[in-house]
């Protein structure tokens, strides 16, 4: 059995292990370390693992290193673990933002097999969606290994071209914000329109919860299912009218541009 550490215990490490326990990993083969002793010991209660305040400790002997710390923390995390890793050499997994492959390599001492992914929020409810790119130095078990820890918390899809992190966390990394703002919208319009604020909520939410699960269930691509309940001159279509005409596409195209063109800033700005 493969013993995985997470270097940090905050909420998205939270939802992997819970995830992967779920799942059928023992928790004694899951190490913890997490700065907070309350956290330490609410993980280890509530999943059964081993938690320690010592980052080194956790990541001894671990086959997975699983770094879920924030990004300005990762380069000091990194050669404070460099020494244990190079012992061990075990697949290393950063699921910070903006962190490149190279970075992570370098700052734990080098020639590693290193997996970067971006999970999202809805990976704590263990609905995420994760993209996952991967170095030249990782193994097709280790790839496995990646895939089946973050796909504990929903879907995780390889991405072939590291550049192209940047366009996953403009799509699934911000994408949950999209849609709140959506529902926030439509809750708005619909109060305008005199309903209920709770009652426009409860239907906005249901109805995004609803459309969520055709598009995952039915198998139809998405123009399929809109044309589905677009009726010519019915209510729908004048909505959707509205929306061309207020240039709904090209301000979605607009945003995922704006957010995977910050996404590069800010990566740069991490350094080498």
């Amino acid at each position: 059995m493969n013993r995985i550490a997470f270097i940090g215990g905050g909420n998205m490490a939270r939802s992997l292990i819970g995830g992967l326990v779920r799942t059928g990993t023992a928790g004694a083969a899951i190490a913890v370390a997490e700065p907070r002793a309350d956290a330490r010991e609410a993980l280890a209660r509530e999943f059964g693992v081993g938690a320690w305040a010592d980052n080194a400790e956790a990541a001894r002997g671990a086959d997975v290193l699983l770094l879920a710390v924030k990004p300005q923390m990762m380069r000091q995390v990194c050669e404070g673990l460099a020494s244990t890793v190079l012992a061990g050499r075990p697949l290393v997994i950063s699921i910070a933002a903006g962190i490149r492959l190279i970075q992570l390599e370098r700052w734990l001492g080098g020639r590693l097999p290193v997996v970067r992914c971006m999970p999202n929020t809805p990976a704590l409810i263990g609905a995420g969606a994760t993209g996952l790119v991967a170095n030249a130095r990782v193994s097709a078990p280790q790839r496995a290994e990646a895939e089946h820890i973050l796909g504990a918390a929903g879907l995780a899809v390889w991405i072939d071209d590291e550049a192209q992190m940047d366009t996953v966390t403009a799509l699934s990394g911000s994408g949950p914000a999209y849609f709140f703002l959506l529902v926030e919208a439509l809750e708005d319009a619909a109060a305008r329109q005199g309903l209920p604020r709770e009652t426009a909520r409860r239907l906005a939410i249901q109805t995004c919860l609803g459309a969520g699960r055709m598009l995952g269930e039915d198998g139809e691509p998405p123009a399929a299912l809109r044309q589905r309940v677009t009726s010519p001159g019915g209510t729908t279509q004048a909505a959707l009218d509205a929306f061309a005409a207020g240039g709904f596409a090209a301000l979605v195209a607009a945003a995922v541009a704006a957010a995977t063109r910050r996404g590069g800033e800010l990566s740069a700005q991490l350094g080498d």
